[in-house]
């Protein structure tokens, strides 16, 4: 059997209250009993002291002061049947059977049987009395108002009830108002988690005061926001996947279509040396630029294979720049890129140095929009090397400002969201960093690679020659 974890708290606490009532109606009984017997121990010594001290006639002026010392009414009646009575009327001995006790026994102090005598109800016991010099015998009766016994009883009881009672009641209250309010934060929690296994990882306030409840809270809310990191993971683990799937055989394709454009431009140029070549160049290194994305585009998500060699970052970076130009003047984007006066040597990947720098460009680009501006440079000191990237765009959506680099995440309408995940991927092969930030109304991306050492024969050594190189080719084509 179930049983509510609300009244598992609170059978406990109300077994403890009903043991607390018992306890203190206990207590009050034995201080009410105890009360009778102190006011029964006084009229025996009254009693006593009536019937043995031998000075004492039983007149009806010592009947009067014994009364006005013990608060209790007497009566006695000689054997002549001739009473002397401190209550008025009384002349007879009550109805009702009253014991005869002996006032030397003091094993039990008892005040009798309740009486009746003119309306009102007393405790009644019967003294014998035997001669002495100056009393006659006879019976004494003593008569203790009831009324008193009731507000002897009263006042010893009350306290302890009065305080039992309302200490339980406000202790049961406490332990209803701490176990409801466990009660209501442990539903809470139970909600919570019951949302999370529905998929819903959200967290949530923190309800109560600090304890081990709160801790649980929290620790839920930990979990929760790991869970939903792992969906994020696994969701976008699925998307590449998926991605990896579709994009196969699409990629094929265009790689072929590309390699067939470029052996056209090719054949062109090899037919037509008198034409001027530079137009066609651009467009043979966009055609490569293709390739080369497709190639990306397909091992995103994997270690891309990693081919490092001596290679000059200023001569990359502006080939990237120069291959983005056109498309910048056709939207009427101000690309601005200064080389440094010397080569900046870094031994590192040509074609995934290309990747991340045309990716920064082409996504300033698209930020800056029709009339923008783009801004590029290239810093080499004893610090390091960096590659800063900045536009007059509004930057990226708030939502989006902690999972830029993430493949699929973009703010464009006709983004994918893949261009800054290569970048990131290239960047992380060369143990660069790369970071964003808003500085002056730009958007700013920065790489920064590195230390490396400027080496001005750098050039001579490592690049070849354009002009040679075109010289082979030209040769090569006759």
């Amino acid at each position: 059997m179930r049983l509510s974890l609300r009244y598992r708290l609170l059978l406990p606490l109300t077994l403890l209250l009903a043991g607390d009532v018992a306890a203190t109606g206990w207590a009050a009984a034995a201080a009410a009993r105890n009360a009778e017997r102190q006011l029964a121990a006084q009229l025996w010594a009254v009693a006593r002291t009536l019937t043995e001290a031998p000075g004492f006639p039983l007149t009806q002026p010592v009947l009067d002061q014994m009364k006005g010392l013990s608060g209790a009414e007497f009566l006695f009646l000689a054997p002549d049947g001739s009473p002397v009575s401190t209550l008025p009327g009384l002349t007879a001995a009550p109805a009702a059977a009253v014991p005869t006790v002996d006032p030397a026994d003091d094993t039990d102090h008892r005040l009798g049987p309740p009486v009746v005598v003119g309306g009102a109800e007393y405790r009644c016991i019967r003294l014998p009395l035997r001669r002495t010099l100056r009393r006659t015998e006879g019976d004494l009766y003593i008569f203790t108002p009831e009324e008193r016994r009731r507000a002897a009883v009263r006042d010893a009881a009350q306290p302890l009830l009065v305080l039992g009672g309302a200490g339980g009641v406000v202790a049961g209250g406490l332990a209803l108002a701490l176990g409801t309010g466990l009660v209501r934060r442990l539903s809470a929690l139970d909600r919570h988690t019951r949302r999370i296994a529905g998929g819903d990882f959200r967290t949530v306030p923190v309800p109560g005061p600090t304890d081990e409840v709160a801790d649980l809270f929290r620790a839920v809310n930990a979990m929760a926001e790991q869970l939903a990191e792992y969906r994020e993971a696994l969701g976008r683990a699925e998307r590449l996947k998926v991605l990896g799937q579709f994009a196969g055989g699409l990629a094929h394709q265009l790689r072929n279509a590309a390699a067939g454009a470029k052996l056209s431009i090719e054949l062109f140029l090899a037919e037509n040396p008198t034409a001027d070549p530079e137009p066609l160049r651009v467009a043979l290194r966009q055609l490569a630029r293709i390739e080369g994305n497709l190639r990306q585009f397909l091992t995103l998500g994997k270690p891309p294979p990693f081919a490092p060699r001596p290679c000059d970052l200023a001569a990359l970076l502006e080939q990237a720049v120069n291959l983005a130009r056109p498309r910048c003047q056709h939207a009427g984007i101000a690309l601005r890129y200064g080389p440094p006066p010397v080569p900046v040597p870094l031994t590192g990947d040509p074609a995934q140095l290309a990747h991340l720098f045309g990716n920064l460009i082409d996504n300033a680009a698209d930020a800056a929009g029709p009339g923008g501006d783009v801004a590029v440079s290239l810093t080499a000191d004893a610090k390091g090397t960096a590659v800063e990237v900045s536009d007059t765009g509004p930057g990226p959506p708030p939502e989006l400002t902690t999972k830029l680099f993430e493949p699929f995440v973009t703010g464009k309408p006709e983004g994918i969201g893949l261009g800054l995940a290569v970048a990131k991927q290239a960047a992380d092969a060369h143990g660069a960093a790369l970071a964003w930030r808003r500085e002056d109304g730009r958007t700013v991306f920065r790489a920064a690679f590195p230390a490396v050492r400027p080496d001005p024969d750098y050039h001579n050594r490592h690049i070849p020659n354009p002009e040679n190189g075109r010289k082979k080719a030209q040769k090569a084509q006759k």
